[in-house]
């Protein structure tokens, strides 16, 4: 019978991967609490529309990268490819969304997208993510970008960029991507084959392609700051005068856009100098405040950035030392049968109390026993057989210093010298 093996682009992962994982939500739930943010945790599975509707029919995530199926009720449903969509459906479904409101959320989880596999990207990615609604200030725009200024910080990672650009509102970003069009409708020639099909339907993706000789081109293309009205102008000036008072790095490229429809003035992306290649988006984000009026509702300011967990781990690997192994606190070791049942029990009552506690369960000598408690760099010892279960007393062993403290049989008595 042949192998069953894992769905290309779906990976495994195990402790020693996992370590580096739980540095990396650990670190984003502390900074995002600090600023004010509650976790949200929104289905996998959604309707397909929703994506269809938020993120833009003519994007390449709906177009090519949607895992979307036809369920049991003839409904089209996908497994999520982003999760803004999805958390603006569940703040919409549950009320939360009304006026003069101001909901801070946060999430983490798996996203999904049939794209090739390449460094730092898979079809099943993690992603962490925040999201505030009801703030129309640039100066909610300015924190959103001050909070993931220090979740990078306090990560340790070195090395990434922030990068900020304003696409305007409504028929400013039409009069942008009108004046793209033009202006790459007469160097059409010059353009790729991937660019020349979004020539018409998603002309603002041409500034993100890779392939030199477009971005040639994009490099000289109509910036939208041209296209701004004078409040979306002062909007974006606020907005860096903010980040600069705060003493964050940053550059403005009229070159960032972000891939997504329902971007609204201000936009950026976190950048990783090295370690990515081609593809160094670490996190990005930005203002999407006719999201909510697209699904129906009324109009709501929101601004919000996503990044994906798996880069952001390749690049803690190149930065950062390894996180220390979690080591047991006490390897308790069964001499005997006597031993064995008050290791059971002895474990039981400390594991309850947070404590790592380790015990035999392969009937090995005392002395294997102990060459495993010095392998998993356990701090203490305790031998455990009839012995000391008639007296009632044994030899609690520090292993760094070789201290040794003689306790009773009882639980809190050890759990004081631990």
């Amino acid at each position: 019978m042949a192998e069953i093996r894992s769905i290309k682009g779906m990976n495994d992962l195990f402790e020693d991967e996992l370590v580096w994982w739980r540095r990396v939500t650990k670190t984003a739930e502390a900074v995002f609490q600090n600023y004010g943010y509650g976790e949200l945790r929104t289905p996998i599975l959604e309707e397909a529309q929703l994506f269809v509707r938020g993120v833009g029919e003519t994007t390449d995530i709906v177009e090519k990268e949607m895992y979307l199926f036809q369920d049991r009720d003839k409904k089209m449903v996908c497994l999520r490819p982003e999760n803004t969509a999805g958390v603006v459906r569940a703040m919409m479904q549950h009320g939360k969304i009304r006026p003069d409101m101001e909901e801070k959320i946060y999430y983490f989880g798996p996203m999904f997208r049939r794209e090739r596999p390449q460094k730092g990207r898979y079809r099943q990615f993690h992603q962490l993510g925040v999201e505030a609604f009801g703030l129309e200030a640039p100066s909610a725009d300015v924190e959103c970008m001050a909070m993931l200024h220090t979740f990078l910080t306090q990560l340790g990672l070195n090395g990434v960029r922030l990068v900020v650009n304003s696409l305007g509102e409504g028929d400013e970003r039409h009069k942008y991507t009108a004046s793209l069009r033009q202006y790459f409708q007469g160097h059409q020639e010059n353009l790729c084959a991937d660019c020349q099909r979004r020539l018409d339907k998603n002309v603002l993706r041409i500034l993100d392609c890779k392939v030199p000789s477009c971005g040639e081109l994009a490099d000289a293309a109509p910036s939208a700051i041209e296209s701004l009205a004078s409040e979306s102008r002062a909007h974006f000036e606020a907005v860096q005068n903010g980040l600069t008072s705060l003493g964050i790095p940053y550059q403005v490229s009229n070159r960032l856009v972000r891939g997504l429809d329902y971007y609204t003035r201000t936009v950026f992306e976190a950048m990783a100098e090295t370690g990515l290649g081609a593809q160094n988006t670490v996190i990005a984000g930005g203002r999407y405040d006719g999201l909510v009026h697209e699904f129906g509702g009324k109009r709501t300011p929101a601004v919000g950035f996503a990044g994906g967990i798996e880069r952001l781990v390749l690049l803690l690997k190149d930065s950062a030392e390894a996180p220390e192994a979690k080591v047991p606190d006490l390897f308790l070791v069964a001499a005997d049968q006597d031993g064995i049942e008050i290791t059971r029990k002895l474990a039981f009552y400390l594991r309850a109390r947070g404590f790592f506690v380790e015990v035999d369960h392969k009937s090995r000598s005392v002395k294997a026993q102990m060459r495993r408690a010095n392998r998993m760099g356990a701090r203490f010892t305790m031998v455990l057989g009839t012995n000391e279960v008639q007296k009632n007393h044994a030899d609690l062993k520090n292993l760094e210093s070789g201290d040794v403290h003689s306790l009773t049989l009882e639980g809190a008595a050890i759990a004081a010298h631990l």
